[in-house]
């Protein structure tokens, strides 16, 4: 493609779109009796849908269009527990335990992604990368640089690894690197979702529109047929009224600002830009992230937010984020763009639950729509099958303010399985391994001891001393050999700390 042209001049098309093939599912046809009906086949109810189908429970999915094909096929896929208020912002409002469960939610959720690539080997670029929020290019540098120094500070003393950066790298600006945060094809996740759901007593419709949902047997009309079902997940971005009233319906969806975003695509060589998300501090903030392949990078750059329906020129919104863009890599060769919407709430937090008895919603994701759709996924689940959730009480969409008062929400949700796997994803001290990628080893630092850490192909991490046991030198991590190596002397471990070759005689010692 000719490199002059501009954005203006391509097509409306999601570069996810082009990159991706979704499995076709046939209109609903009959009707249905299954556990749960599931309204949206985005990220929320595609992976609602996985983990209730896993819990033993028989889902139906029914998309009004093509799955995947609207809002999560028209995101970023950001995958990060950052959230568009400030950390500082949510613990003046909230106070410290809430502002920490808001971030926790967004980390839960990047493990259960996580977990669910790997337990069943999907193809979709998944990867993890450090996050970066930088102050905006065109603004005080030095002003910026206080407010970011306090955001890490807060960060890290809620338990999360962040530092402060004089200049992150790429952009230059002072900044805060954010661990743990991930990338993904959202599509190319979707897909596999969607198959694994459908058969066995499951069902995946597309080009079937939810018509009414009825009460008292509980079912969802649609394509003139009846899903007869015992709870229904409502995951259609904006809440459809479902079986409340209209004046209830009205009410809530007044509780939700939608806002219009711009996105542009170009491919550039690999290395161009380092492998990150990045977001700037302007408002309405940037955000840039890359799909990599293996001759070229797609860098992503977005922004230009406005509410929806209050902008005369959309087009400028283009022009605007090719003139940033092409300041910052002027050979880049522009290929898609297209825009998405997203959700905001008046305090800035997602609306996760019952809207009425066995009705689930998720909505108000903000720029999360990755982790806050994964996270009402889980909670729908819990919903449903009767369990507890950590964050019930802080997204419900019934709340009127969230008080700020002491809660100590660790210690009261103790057992939930997030929190009973966070130290190994954490490390003993809070120093994440989450960037500790599998089949990866990594010399750290924990509690101020120098540790050979290595990631399985399963995901279970094995730490062990970095001290060679033969003179006392400290091994180093042998990527094409994925072995653990001496250069001292030139003993060879096994990356679980098993001698491979002397002189050394003991292995690793197991932390």
């Amino acid at each position: 493609m000719d490199r002059q042209q501009t954005a203006a001049q391509l097509d409306v098309k999601p570069y996810w779109h082009d990159s991706s093939q979704m499995p076709r599912f046939r209109p609903l046809e009959r009707d249905l009796r299954v556990d749960v009906g599931i309204v949206g086949g985005g990220i929320t109810g595609l992976t609602a849908a996985y983990l209730l189908k896993r819990a033993g429970k028989t889902v139906a999915v029914i998309d009004r269009d093509r799955l995947g094909g609207v809002d999560t096929g028209h995101t970023t896929a950001h995958v990060t527990c950052v959230t568009d208020a400030d950390l500082s912002d949510l613990v003046a409002d909230f106070g410290r335990d809430h502002a920490q469960a808001t971030w926790d939610a967004g980390l839960a959720a990047i493990a259960e992604i996580d977990t669910i690539v790997e337990n069943e080997s999907i193809d979709c670029h998944w990867d993890w990368v450090p996050g970066y929020k930088f102050a905006a290019l065109d603004g005080d540098a030095q002003k910026e640089a206080d407010r970011l120094r306090k955001e890490a500070a807060i960060a890290r003393d809620l338990g999360f690894e962040v530092t402060f950066l004089d200049a992150v790298p790429f952009f230059n600006r002072p900044g805060i690197e954010v661990s743990g945060q991930a990338r993904f094809h959202p599509r190319r996740y979707l897909a596999a979702l969607a198959s694994l759901v459908d058969g066995d007593g499951s069902h995946v419709h597309e080009h079937t529109e939810s018509e009414e949902i009825v009460d008292d047997p509980l079912a969802i009309k649609a394509g003139g047929h009846t899903i007869s079902c015992d709870h229904v997940i409502i995951a259609t971005h904006t809440p459809l009224m479902g079986k409340t009233n209209i004046v209830s319906a009205t009410t809530f969806q007044s509780k939700l600002f939608l806002y219009s975003t711009y996105v542009i695509a170009g491919r550039v060589p690999r290395d161009t830009v380092p492998d990150a998300l990045f977001w700037d501090t302007a408002d309405p903030y940037h955000y840039l992230r890359l799909d990599r392949h293996r001759d070229y990078d797609v860098v992503i750059f977005g922004g230009q937010d406005h509410k929806t329906g209050q902008a005369d020129d959309t087009e400028s919104c283009y022009a605007a984020l090719q003139r940033t863009l092409t300041g910052l890599i002027p050979n880049i060769d522009i290929t898609h763009r297209w825009s998405g919407q997203v959700i905001e709430t008046a305090d800035g937090l997602p609306f996760i639950g019952e809207t009425s008895s066995r009705q689930f919603i998720g909505t108000g994701y903000a720029g999360n729509g990755m982790t806050f759709g994964t996270v009402a996924a889980l909670m729908a689940r819990d919903s449903v099958l009767g369990r507890r959730n950590p964050w019930d009480d802080l997204f419900d969409p019934g709340r009127t303010k969230v008080m700020a008062g002491a809660w100590d929400y660790v210690k009261e949700n103790a057992d939930y399985p997030y929190y009973l796997l966070k130290d190994r994803l954490t490390g003993p001290d809070g120093k994440s391994l989450r960037e500790l990628r599998r089949g990866e080893g990594r010399i750290l630092d924990l509690k101020g001891e120098r540790v050979a850490a290595w990631r399985s192909p399963a995901g279970r991490v094995t730490m062990l001393s970095a001290t060679c046991t033969h003179m006392g030198c400290e091994v180093d991590w042998n990527e094409a050999e994925s072995t653990w190596d001496c250069p001292c002397h030139g003993s060879r471990f096994k990356p679980t700390g098993a001698v491979l070759s002397g002189p050394a005689e003991s292995p690793l010692e197991k932390k």
